[in-house]
């Protein structure tokens, strides 16, 4: 996935259909929108992006979950499978990125990139209902795929990259 920063508008219309598309608890959220101000008076620049799980190639997650709950789908999606999750938290104290949670049932959640949709060849809901279109959703394995095409033609950065997650989530900065 890559956002656009430049055009989101911090409006959270993707966090409300995150939430509706995956029947997310209320007070629970698998995505958020971080308001980022940075320089001194008044030379200030601020930076809204939407974040959530970065389905990193490295995942920490992964690797420390003990009963292989959290995996990696086809095609690189990071999940959690909620019946063979123990609620030890592992992962979420692994994940650097702060992008997992205790489902009330007890299990860790998190993004899906709402796979079901994507396994229909949709958008996640996230991306389908932005309204300044800043979120750009594919396959970076596929060089013609538009967003391997965006990332390639504009300056981008990855969050917490000193992690070596290999995180999957490009934020286009200019």
């Amino acid at each position: 996935m890559a956002i656009d920063t430049n055009l989101c508008v911090g409006c959270s219309d993707c966090v409300v259909a995150c939430q509706v598309e995956n029947n997310v608890p209320v007070g629970y959220a698998r995505d958020w929108v971080v308001e980022v101000v940075e320089g001194t008076y008044p030379n200030l620049a601020i930076e809204l992006r939407s974040e959530r799980c970065n389905h990193c190639d490295n995942s920490p997650c992964v690797r420390a979950c003990p009963t292989g709950a959290s995996h990696y789908a086809e095609g690189g999606i990071v999940l959690v499978t909620p019946d063979e999750c123990i609620g030890c938290a592992a992962c979420i104290e692994s994940c650097p990125y702060d992008a997992r949670f205790t489902h009330p049932d007890g299990y860790a959640d998190k993004c899906t990139f709402c796979i079901h949709r994507v396994q229909n060849g949709q958008d996640p809901a996230c991306v389908a209902v932005c309204p300044t279109t800043c979120m750009t959703f594919g396959d970076m394995d596929d060089p013609n795929s538009e967003i391997s095409k965006i990332v390639r033609s504009r300056k981008s950065k990855v969050l917490a990259a000193e992690a070596g997650t290999g995180p999957n989530i490009y934020y286009l900065t200019k």
